[in-house]
């Protein structure tokens, strides 16, 4: 097994993320059930953006209009298309949370078109799927998706998709460690 490549950008600490930041994180973590959240710990270096990047990011989950579930649905598929194993660490424990079953969880990786899945929950992960490979999603794609939600929701869920498919990219580059719980 190969040892996880080192962190380009070391955690922060006290020092380096300042006393809002801090307390920011260690708020965090104890909510994600760890002691050390890297990824706050990293963004947090970033001051006021890394503040304006959680507010963002906690308007589409948990603050939006998609049920939970549904938002970690597509958390989960993002994080298995982009390989992200610390996007997926944290949200399977909060699909769980959110009411997904354990089969519902381990089915993500089998996609869209895998049996089981609803019309609704199969017209969110196919947008998914498209826009993480081909930053759109076609006609079809997006009619399916729009017999279930409104546009205030489709517009949501593509932001919802793309910050999420963003966050796995920060956090390879970055190559956050993963959390231990």
């Amino acid at each position: 097994m190969d040892a996880a490549p080192l962190p380009r950008v070391s955690p922060g600490r006290f020092g380096e993320l300042g006393p809002v930041n801090w307390v920011v994180w260690q708020v965090l973590s104890r909510a994600s059930g760890t002691e050390d959240a890297h990824l706050f710990s990293t963004l947090g270096r970033t001051g006021g953006l890394f503040r304006g990047w959680l507010h963002f990011s906690g308007k589409l989950m948990p603050g939006g209009r998609l049920p939970r579930a549904e938002a970690e649905l597509v958390i989960l598929r993002v994080a298995h298309l982009r390989a992200c194993d610390y996007e997926a660490d944290h949200h399977r424990r909060l699909g769980r949370k959110a009411g997904l079953s354990a089969v519902e969880i381990e089915r993500v990786a089998a996609g869209p078109g895998a049996e089981g899945w609803t019309p609704r929950q199969r017209a969110l992960l196919d947008a998914v799927d498209q826009l993480v490979a081909t930053r759109d999603a076609d006609d079809a794609a997006w009619a399916a998706l729009a017999e279930h939600y409104d546009e205030r929701t489709l517009i949501e869920i593509v932001l919802l998709i793309n910050q999420y498919e963003g966050l796995a990219s920060t956090i390879t580059t970055l190559r956050i460690e993963r959390d231990r719980f």
